[in-house]
């Protein structure tokens, strides 16, 4: 099956992944999707839950299931930390609510949905392992990334991880809510908040991609790559919960992808 997605509507990752692991990562471009006036959805919204019109879901996801040797299983994300297994759910009718997927199985692919949160793929160096995690602050700080290395079940060392495009730290302001649920737990994590100053004591500015590099790091991952995007602030390329929300607008859902090519 062709589809008319290009190469150019993908961003691939920045990693020395085996060559039988395949990844990629959607932007907005290549879709059916259209812009409403309460609505970013043009034009590759993936979410269903977004309010978009059901037939141009279904025909984005047609468009990037035919990229892949089958079509993934999407998952009904919570901001927790569950991880399943993509061959135990992936032929469920129901929704499986988790907020990561592992599998060793070729031809089985993983996939994630994001607008602003982080997505992060993994892979091991024999390319037997891969695994992708979908990871706003919540679900870091519940350990979404540590589970997920641990339900690879091999050696953290063997393990690559590639952060995607998520909210930069020059636009993901937070509360003391968000930097205590981190530096409580991880006196370090104090180094990823900056004091936004101009008169708001109790804001910060995160930086998403250190505190995944922190959690990784605790899981023994210490091969990262990725981190250099920002959804907000890249409207021509990317989807941004944040930044739609400021205008009281709904957005769409991109999505990162990997799986073991048989």
């Amino acid at each position: 099956m062709s589809s008319p997605l290009s190469a150019s509507d993908l961003i691939f990752p920045g990693w020395p992944q085996p060559a039988n692991v395949k990844a990629f990562f959607t932007t907005r471009a290549g879709g059916v999707s259209a812009n409403t006036e309460h609505a970013d959805f043009g034009t590759l919204n993936l979410g269903r839950s977004t309010g978009d019109a059901p037939d141009a879901i279904d025909e984005n996801r047609r468009r990037v299931a035919a990229l892949l040797p089958h079509a993934p299983k999407w998952l009904s994300q919570v901001h927790g930390s569950r991880v399943v297994a993509a061959d135990e759910v992936i032929h469920l009718r129901e929704d499986v609510k988790a907020d990561a997927i592992a599998t060793s199985i070729p031809n089985m692919p993983c996939a994630i949905m994001v607008a602003d949160c982080l997505p992060v793929l993994f892979c091991d160096d024999a390319g037997e392992h891969v695994a992708a995690a979908h990871a706003g602050w919540r679900g870091l700080a519940a350990g979404v990334l540590e589970n997920t290395v641990a339900a690879m079940q091999i050696p953290a060392a063997s393990i690559t991880a590639w952060l995607g495009p998520a909210i930069g730290p020059s636009a993901f302001e937070v509360g003391n809510d968000v930097r205590d649920a981190f530096v409580s737990c991880d006196p370090a994590a104090a180094a990823c908040f900056v004091p936004r100053g101009d008169g708001y004591p109790d804001k910060f500015m995160a930086d998403i991609y250190a505190l995944a590099r922190l959690c990784l790091a605790r899981a023994c991952v210490t091969r990262v790559y990725g981190g250099e995007f920002c959804t907000v602030n890249d409207a021509s390329r990317f989807f941004s919960y944040r930044r739609e929300g400021k205008m009281g607008r709904k957005s769409g859902r991109m999505a990162g992808i990997i799986w073991i090519e048989k």
